[in-house]
Formats: C-alpha cells, structure tokens, sequence
C-alpha cells in the first residue's frame, strides 16, 4: 500500500495586526496554524495569534513550492487581497 504525501500551501493572518504569512507543508495547516499560534519563531512570536485564511492541496512538493512562490509575489499578494479581504 502507498503512502501518498500531500503538500498544502496556507495563509495565516494575525488577529493582533493583520499581517500575513504564506507557506507551505506536508503537515496539516491546522498542525502549522497550531505551531506558529505557540511562537515557533521570532516573527511568530510577535505577531501571534493567528487564524487559517486560506489553503490549497497539491499532489507533490514542486508544484507546492511554485505556489507559495507565486502567491509571495506582487501578483500572488494582489490575488490573495482580492479573493481574501481583511
């Protein structure tokens, strides 16, 4: 029986100021929401909490990757403005 991976590409945004983050994982977003919500990092830290805004599942990590790399762009960042006010 395969095992298959699946890769999620998420937004979180800070309820203290509204700022966001865009990654992706093989976890669930939920497990990373939890994890940046308890300071994984400094940036994390400071803008706790958070809340999951938006998440997109993909079949392998390359296309993942391409994701999250458009969606951190000035395009990706207008799409995610429009299709995800604040």
């Amino acid at each position: 029986m395969e095992v298959v991976t699946m890769f999620i590409v998420y937004v979180i945004e800070s309820l203290k100021n509204g700022k966001r983050y865009t990654g992706f994982t093989s976890k669930t977003a939920e497990q990373r929401l939890a994890e940046h919500n308890r300071g994984c990092n400094k940036w994390a830290r400071e803008n706790r909490p958070f809340k999951l805004v938006y998440k997109e599942f993909f079949d392998n990590e390359k296309d993942a990757r391409h994701q999250e790399k458009f969606l951190k762009s000035g395009q990706g960042r207008k799409l995610l403005k429009k299709t995800i006010p604040r």
